[in-house]
């Protein structure tokens, strides 16, 4: 149900550390001694390891004049070359030393996270393989290329390499974890689950349990997920932590926990839009409307350009008519922000409108139709701003403009039991009774067949999670 966590290395390659000792293939009577050549290459190493990627390149370029096919220059210049940013010029030497020296796993390694620079993922791909081919029993080489293909959303053939890896290295907390999101993204649940405990073995973590809470609920084991989502809350208890606990157990309708969850995370966060929507829909779940209505406001005062808090304060916008004025203010303010929203009008009017009804002041009509007209014009294909322009209409005694807005909702949403309902209403109002008695039937039909408020509910929440996860950072 939950977004994955972003892959641990997100291609991190193991690239091997330039420690070369002397060069090789320098046998010039013309130039410097070798001596000298290997004490000017040390000094390029020293200099590349410091960063100083200028400095390196000045006397790389002098050594590669006097040796230009030694296979340890051009390599280290390929590598000054990525430090400076410089892809395409590095790739020049990288391939060169390939040609020099075609069986070093290694030379393959750097030519293919080049290529990866470049964009260039089909020659990448080969020389990865290559390396892997040269050194088959190398946890860098196989390694290497799982993480390419996690980079190119190849899950599924990232599994071996990195299993081989893990193989090789068992305490490589990286590569295991990566192996485990990849796992759990191909429904590989028994084998993920295999690969935390072994990694719980050499180091336990927070996200290890949340993890492992992941599978358990794909797996339909709520309350174990339950019980490791609350681990790993125990363990770091960070925003998301707390966040994932909490929401795990609105899922499941686990209301006084949840509502105990997420106040504990609004007091250890204050400032975050997520938890505090937890809490509000925690609240109202519980019919505690008022402080439901509260932690939206203060969701939305966070952040008043995050669409999200709205959505949900939408939905209540009726429930407690003592704060009505907070809530129409909060609206208002949507609309300033996004005017050409029309979830922002929508909302705004409904507000005005039906939000008002402890307000002594009388409601604008004239705004409100405006505003849903302008929602429904943006939005062509918004159905319930259809449904509630056709029932402001209803309410105006305009019929026939009531009956073609609700019309246009079941159109949209032939599901929408009270457009039927009101649909019938209005063909009632206008002498068409049998058309009206058709409406009432299918009204009677969709509403029996409705699922469940708590079901529902639950589904509303879910999308709360799917909305306040993370984005762009799965493996």
């Amino acid at each position: 149900m939950r977004r994955m966590p972003v892959s641990r290395a997100l291609f991190a390659l193991c690239l091997p550390f330039i420690v070369l000792i002397s060069l090789k293939g320098i046998d010039h009577p013309t130039y410097a001694s070798t001596s000298d050549l290997n004490r000017q290459f040390q000094a390029a190493v020293t200099l590349y390891r410091n960063q100083q990627y200028d400095q390196a390149r000045q006397v790389l370029e002098s050594l590669l004049r006097q040796a230009p096919n030694n296979f340890e220059i051009n390599e280290l210049m390929g590598l000054v070359c990525t430090g400076q940013h410089k892809a395409n010029q590095a790739n020049v030497y990288f391939i060169k030393a390939v040609r020099l020296q075609p069986q070093s796993g290694e030379a393959h390694t750097y030519l293919a996270a080049n290529l990866v620079d470049l964009n260039r993922n089909e020659q990448a791909e080969i020389e990865f393989k290559k390396a892997v081919q040269l050194e088959p029993a190398s946890y860098d080489a196989n390694h290497n290329l799982g993480e390419f293909y996690i980079r190119v959303r190849k899950l599924a053939a990232a599994i071996p390499y990195l299993r081989k890896a893990q193989q090789i290295q068992p305490s490589s907390y990286n590569n295991g974890y990566d192996l485990t999101l990849a796992e759990i993204k191909t429904s590989q649940y028994a084998d993920a689950r295999t690969e935390i405990q072994h990694l719980q073995d050499y180091h336990d973590s927070a996200e290890l349990h949340s993890l492992l809470a992941t599978i358990y609920e794909k797996t339909g084991q709520y309350i174990q997920a339950a019980k490791e989502y609350e681990l790993a809350a125990h363990m770091d208890p960070s925003e998301q932590n707390i966040f994932d606990w909490g929401s795990e157990l609105l899922l499941h309708h686990t209301l006084e926990p949840a509502t105990q969850v997420f106040t504990k995370g609004v007091q250890l966060y204050p400032r975050s839009v997520r938890l505090q929507i937890g809490l509000g829909i925690a609240l109202y779940s519980r019919t505690h409307y008022k402080e439901a209505i509260d932690a939206f406001c203060h969701a939305i005062d966070l952040n008043p350009e995050d669409p999200r808090p709205y959505i949900f304060l939408g939905r209540i916008y009726d429930v407690s008519p003592i704060q009505a004025e907070a809530v129409t203010r909060r609206f208002a303010r949507y609309v300033q922000l996004q005017p050409r929203n029309p979830q922002a009008l929508y909302y705004y009017a409904l507000s005005l409108w039906k939000g008002a009804r402890a307000q002594t002041q009388p409601v604008d009509l004239q705004q409100v139709e405006k505003l849903l007209e302008r929602a429904v014009m943006i939005d062509p294909a918004f159905a319930d701003a259809h449904f509630q322009l056709g029932t402001f209409y209803a309410q105006q005694r305009r019929y026939p403009e009531a009956i073609e807005q609700y019309q246009r909702a079941i159109q949209l949403q032939p599901t929408l039991a009270d457009a039927h309902y009101r649909l019938g209403e209005a063909l009632a109002r206008t002498g068409k009774k049998e058309q009206a008695q058709q409406q009432f039937r299918i009204f009677s039909q969709l509403h029996a067949q409705q699922v469940k408020d708590r079901e529902k509910q639950r589904s509303e929440i879910m999308q709360f999670v799917y909305t306040m996860k993370p984005t762009g950072k799965n493996p």
